[in-house]
């Protein structure tokens, strides 16, 4: 029996996922000896995150409709849905294992968890500029909304210490922009497969303009207002790393 088209991309994308959580769980393993704690299947803080992450992204795309700013022009029905929803979760678990398992864990033992969040959080930030070619100020917005998006997810990160509710809150806050039929971080493929089609207007500080929804002042508040409950929430549990009292040594090559 062939898999229809829909099944079919299902199937490579959960094998590219599989293949990648593999590798990391592997290097982690052999190469770091340590059990692979933060890939534990975690079902009930998974869909708490995932309904959390939902409902703060509709917050923001809910006012804009609401305001008039973003209106729907279209209704293509859910042909597809189910494919869109595994490549958003696909994409979003591979950027947790990236980000989160391995660059801010190298930063965190090299420089201590709120150094390390500081500079992941901006290089995440500053690595989504590339996805939109904009004015002086579609481009500081992009970069403030990002670097606070990825700081959201990094501060779940250290409070959880879990890479698949990062992904589940980080897929399920992707999805809420999709489905909007609006742009989802500057990338304006999705809008031409997606149930809605939406078209935005009105200045790019309230729209986020061609960057969509996160560069938002409405969503720049609210993710602020997450990053610092985050934080608190780290120190509560006391989850941070301490600052490495010396700095690590760098091995330079004899003349």
């Amino acid at each position: 029996i062939q898999p229809g088209p829909e099944a079919a991309a299902l199937l490579r994308r959960g094998g590219t996922l599989a293949f990648v959580l593999l590798a990391y769980a592997g290097y982690v393993h052999r190469v770091e000896q340590r059990p692979v704690s933060e890939l534990r299947l975690a079902p009930v803080a998974m869909l708490a995150a995932a309904v959390a992450g939902m409902l703060l992204i509709s917050i923001t795309t809910g006012a804009l409709f609401a305001l008039g700013h973003y209106q729907v022009t279209a209704v293509r029905g859910m042909e597809g849905a189910l494919g869109i929803a595994g490549t958003i979760f696909t994409v979003a678990m591979f950027e947790e294992v990236v980000f989160r398992g391995v660059l801010f864990r190298i930063l965190e033992d090299a420089c201590g968890t709120w150094w390390a969040f500081a500079l992941q959080s901006l290089l995440f930030g500053a690595i989504h500029l590339l996805n939109i070619d904009g004015d002086g100020l579609t481009m500081l917005l992009t970069l403030l909304g990002t670097l606070l998006v990825g700081a959201m997810w990094t501060g779940l990160y250290i409070t959880t210490r879990n890479l698949w509710v990062c992904g589940a809150n980080h897929a399920a806050w992707n999805l809420g922009i999709v489905a909007t039929g609006v742009p989802l971080s500057g990338l304006e493929d999705w809008r031409a497969v997606v149930p809605l089609e939406s078209t935005y207007h009105g200045p790019v500080w309230m729209t986020g303009g061609v960057y969509g929804p996160e560069a938002s002042v409405i969503c720049i508040a609210l993710t602020t207002l997450a990053v610092a409950a985050l934080v608190a929430w780290a120190r509560l549990l006391q989850q941070a790393a301490p600052t490495p009292s010396r700095p690590i040594p760098i091995r330079r090559s004899r003349p």
